[in-house]
């Protein structure tokens, strides 16, 4: 079914893929304890680190002091396009401000976002080839070899993407974030998606319909998850979470 490693028995150390955090912090660090994440273990966070949750600030600082990568997501892109280089572009940010940018603004303070900051956010990679995995947070367009592609596909694609009926890789997955599983055909709140090739983990915490953030286990197809509302944990095998999309149904 999918194109990583998958075992009976817990092998470390692990891989893990982060859903989009959406600058809930609290949410986050329980998720992070719930995984018991060790020092030899590998997370990677799939972008939209910030926006829409109160903490955003506090999310970015405890991912750079501990050297995580971590994906651009469209909301990463949305910051950098408003705050361009200390320029700010009123146009972007009449569209950034009400998706969320306004909590960001809110969780940073008087003092504004730091250079440093807009530093980590400039260099965040768009995709992440891990061999048996491929990390990008919206997905790739399917009809372009991916030298042909920018932050305009791999942080924004959505419909192009999740409708394709073939896979984009012979011999990986590509594990992605950006579309709130719940969104898709015959998903329900909490559910990862699966499609041709493609494992989608955003499982919309920041939405009160779901509430759910969620870490994939890659190395041992395990799910961890944490509703940032009720506080409630769950641990599951990947084959029982997820929810298989059949392609031509996707419209948006």
């Amino acid at each position: 079914m999918f194109n990583f490693f998958q075992s009976k028995n817990s092998i470390k150390p692990r891989q893990f893929a982060i859903g989009d955090v959406h600058g809930h912090y609290d949410g986050m660090l329980q998720l992070i304890n719930f995984c018991k994440i060790a020092p030899e273990d590998r997370v990677y966070f799939l972008g939209d680190v910030i926006d829409r949750g109160p903490k955003s600030a506090q999310v970015v600082k405890w991912i750079r002091e501990r050297n995580y990568p971590c994906l651009m997501g469209n909301h990463e892109v949305m910051l950098l396009t408003s705050l361009n280089h200390g320029k700010i572009d009123e146009m972007s940010l009449r569209h950034w401000l009400p998706s969320g940018g306004d909590t960001t603004l809110e969780s940073y303070g008087d003092g504004g976002i730091p250079a440093d900051d807009m530093k980590w956010f400039a260099s965040l990679p768009s995709y992440l080839d891990l061999g048996n995995v491929f990390l990008v947070h919206a997905g790739v367009d399917p009809f372009r070899s991916l030298d042909k592609q920018n932050n305009e596909q791999f942080c924004w694609i959505r419909e192009k993407f999740l409708s394709n009926q073939f896979p984009y890789f012979p011999d990986k997955t590509i594990i992605t974030g950006h579309t709130i599983t719940f969104t898709l055909p015959g998903v329900r709140p909490g559910e990862v998606a699966q499609g041709p090739g493609w494992l989608n983990i955003e499982t919309g915490a920041y939405h009160r319909k779901s509430g759910w953030m969620t870490a994939l286990d890659i190395t041992n197809a395990l799910v961890y998850q944490v509703n940032v509302f009720s506080g409630k944990q769950r641990k599951q095998p990947l084959d029982r979470v997820v929810k298989e999309v059949e392609p031509t149904r996707v419209k948006f």
